[in-house]
């Protein structure tokens, strides 16, 4: 991989003095130190707004700590507020907590990158971060005594001068020598600026591969490849790492695969091209551990090298989870990944066709149910029937929304299979979740179903099998005998069963009443508020989608308070926030208050993650309160709902609209009135200066 850095001085700076605070206080936690820098970014006219920054670097220091051993941080985020790339710098006194293993940071970088940043400033950035696991530049770092030493440092890290002999190493004789050196030698080296490049796989010793992947792809990305690298060197081995981050990638050639002994995969996000590594050992784990101990995976991919027994990247499921060793991330954990899946894959199936549906109710009445496929196959818009164009649209839309719908539990099935053993588990899963709605296992069948197919898939890939019949395995052995297991099992053993759990767990349903079904309500409501989109939120709305039956009034009233409750969130952030106490939160979030008004209203309860992020302690259980009771009250009112999704737009497919309305004002009234409470009376313990709007936090 070449680099062509830019001169210094062609262009603006990615750090200067001004951006540089050298043994200050910045505040007590890592929200005050980054909203520090973001203002004197935005000061600088590196940001259009100081605000912005802030949020987005604490919206990405909300998906993992970006503390690191040795007492640095290096919060970093890409945002449409960035003018250019730029480097906020800060040496703490005292230290603050970044979430590093080994204690708080005194030395911190705030990387910021445009939107859409191109792939030099990506570069530049990144090789910023790399220096930071040198010991000599962090050592520097601390040592400076003047911000102008420090842009020195960092210029020499991201635009370092060519030298021409070793003795050019000073950089004013660096700088006064550039001309001469660049009309001597211009490229006679390319080699040199290019170390990334990789070897020929037959030149070298054995040698490690690697991946390295964070979400952002701007810091994390590029220390663990190097720190992995230096590790290496350490142990007397060579290692290759692709870095798949925002600077772009250079993907490791064929050949060094091919020769590797074992695969290191620290990501925090998926690997790209993950069937190249089939049937390499492998040693897997989030990114920050090949920063922290990259000593320990290297030992580890060393032993996986020399271990028939090792944990490998799978010919038949390459890029499936399960390809991860025992002990990379926890079971409960995994089983929560591949459940997720399945419901992510499922919901567009479960937005589409409820909503479908519950427009042919708006065309052609309720009643369209029942009649709808025998007007769709005995019509045509040249013959309509007895209701004329509104009835047949109405049973087109009808019928529309019921395929798509039909999809509902073999998707999700499916999904859960793929999730374990990539595409060699869909069609088994598939066939799984449709055993299941045949034989009225439901939704419960389609998880269980999902989960046999995605194993036996899995389990049947790495079964030892000669060269000639490999080519197979994905495409026909796996799917041909993973499907006829699983559909042995779902109807000779597990159907039946099954069946008679959906079927108790529907008539328990049917005939709760009174203080029971309010009880569901508040339980429906808590768990719509507790996550806003996660895991839990996501449990509950699978549960009522999964159940929406027309014909049955207890589904319905479910569907009803899971919808309700879930616009309670960003409705009540936006009431708190807008109209209530504006003085309690920050201009960024007066303003995510405006859009939540929409966002609630259509039922998409991610609209209050801003505020929850900055703030859950006193956010979310004010949310699950105001859940509650609209739960309660859905569920009291005897409130029903058709449509899965689309909030107040669909009020044409809720029944008892009024008592809807009731219900989720109620709710909305509570939980606002909750988190003015909080925020009014409750102080945070570890500091004051949380509540003080003009630091306030947004993690959009």
């Amino acid at each position: 991989m070449s680099h062509s850095t830019p001169d210094r001085d062609s262009g603006p700076q990615i750090i200067s003095e001004d951006l540089i605070s050298l043994d200050t206080d910045l505040g007590a936690s890592k929200e005050d130190v980054i909203s520090a820098l973001s203002r004197r970014l935005a000061d600088a006219g590196r940001a259009t707004e100081a605000d912005a920054l802030r949020d987005a670097a604490l919206a990405r220091e909300s998906q993992s700590a970006t503390g690191l051993p040795g007492g640095i941080a290096i919060p970093h985020c890409r945002s449409e507020a960035v003018v250019a790339a730029s480097l906020g710098f800060a040496r703490l006194a005292p230290k603050v907590d970044f979430g590093a293993p080994d204690g708080p940071a005194d030395l911190v970088f705030l990387i910021a990158a445009p939107e859409g940043a191109g792939a030099e400033h990506m570069k530049l950035l990144s090789s910023l971060a790399r220096a930071l696991v040198r010991p000599a530049f962090v050592g520097a770092l601390r040592d400076a005594k003047t911000p102008a030493e420090i842009v020195t440092l960092v210029n020499d890290v991201l635009a370092p001068a060519p030298a021409a002999t070793p003795a050019a190493a000073a950089p004013a004789a660096a700088a006064a020598a550039a001309p001469e050196a660049a009309a001597a030698a211009p490229a006679p080296k390319p080699e040199p600026v290019a170390p990334e490049k990789e070897p020929e796989p037959e030149v070298g010793p054995k040698h490690i591969v690697a991946v390295t992947a964070c979400p952002t792809g701007i810091a994390h990305t590029y220390m663990a490849a190097d720190s992995l690298v230096a590790a290496g060197e350490r142990a007397g081995v060579v290692v290759h790492v692709e870095t798949q981050g925002s600077s772009g990638s250079t993907p490791l050639a064929p050949g060094v695969i091919a020769g590797a002994s074992a695969v290191i995969f620290a990501t925090d996000v998926g690997v790209k091209g993950k069937e190249r590594f089939a049937g390499k050992p492998v040693v897997a784990s989030g990114v920050k551990r090949a920063i922290n101990e990259p000593d320990t995976m290297i030992t580890e991919a060393l032993r996986a090298g020399m271990n028939p027994s090792a944990a490998i990247v799978d010919a038949g499921s390459a890029g499936s989870a399960a390809d991860e060793p025992a002990g990379s991330i926890g079971w409960g954990t995994h089983l929560r990944q591949v459940l997720l899946t399945g419901v992510s894959y499922m919901i567009p199936f479960v937005a589409a066709g409820g909503l479908l549906i519950a427009l042919g109710f708006l065309l052609g009445g309720y009643e369209i149910s029942g009649p709808a496929e025998d007007i769709v196959l005995s019509n045509s818009l040249g013959q309509l029937p007895e209701g004329g164009l509104a009835t047949y649209l109405g049973a087109v839309l009808f019928q529309l929304g019921s395929l798509a719908f039909s999809f509902l539990v073999p998707a999700l099935a499916g999904y859960i299979a793929f999730a374990i053993a990539d595409r060699p588990g869909l069609a088994p899963g598939f066939t799984a979740g449709a055993v299941a709605v045949f034989v009225g296992a439901g939704f419960i069948g389609g998880l269980v179903g999902g989960l046999i197919a995605g194993v036996v898939a899995l389990w049947i890939s790495r079964i030892p099998v000669p060269q000639w019949l490999r080519g197979l395995m994905p495409v026909v052995i796996i799917p041909l005998f993973a499907t006829l297991i699983v559909g042995a099992l779902m109807f000779l053993v597990l159907g039946r069963p099954l069946a008679s759990i959906t079927s108790g767990l529907t008539n328990w349903l049917n005939g709760l009443s009174g203080s029971s079904v309010i009880f569901l309500g508040i339980i429906l409501g808590l768990m719509m508020c507790f996550d806003l989109g996660g895991p839990v939120n996501k449990a509950a709305y699978a549960f009522a989608v999964a159940g929406l039956n027309v014909n049955d009034p207890a589904s319905l009233r479910i569907m009803a308070a899971v919808m309700a409750a879930g616009m309670v969130p960003p409705l009540a952030m936006a009431l708190a926030s807008t109209v209530l106490r504006p003085s309690l939160f920050s201009e960024a979030e007066r303003e995510n208050g405006k859009a939540a008004w929409l966002l609630g209203s259509a039922f998409i309860s991610e609209g209050a993650i801003p505020f929850a992020a900055a703030d859950p302690l006193r956010v979310i259980p004010s949310m699950m309160a105001g859940g509650a009771v609209t739960g309660a009250l859905i569920m009291a009112f005897d409130v029903t709902l058709s449509a899965p999704h689309g909030g107040i737009f669909v009020f044409f497919a809720i029944g008892n609209l009024l008592w809807f309305l009731v219900a989720l004002a109620a709710g909305v009234v509570v939980a606002a009135l909750c988190v003015v409470g909080a925020k009014e009376f409750i102080k945070p313990g570890a500091s004051d200066a949380e509540l003080d709007p003009d630091v306030a936090t947004v993690a959009a």
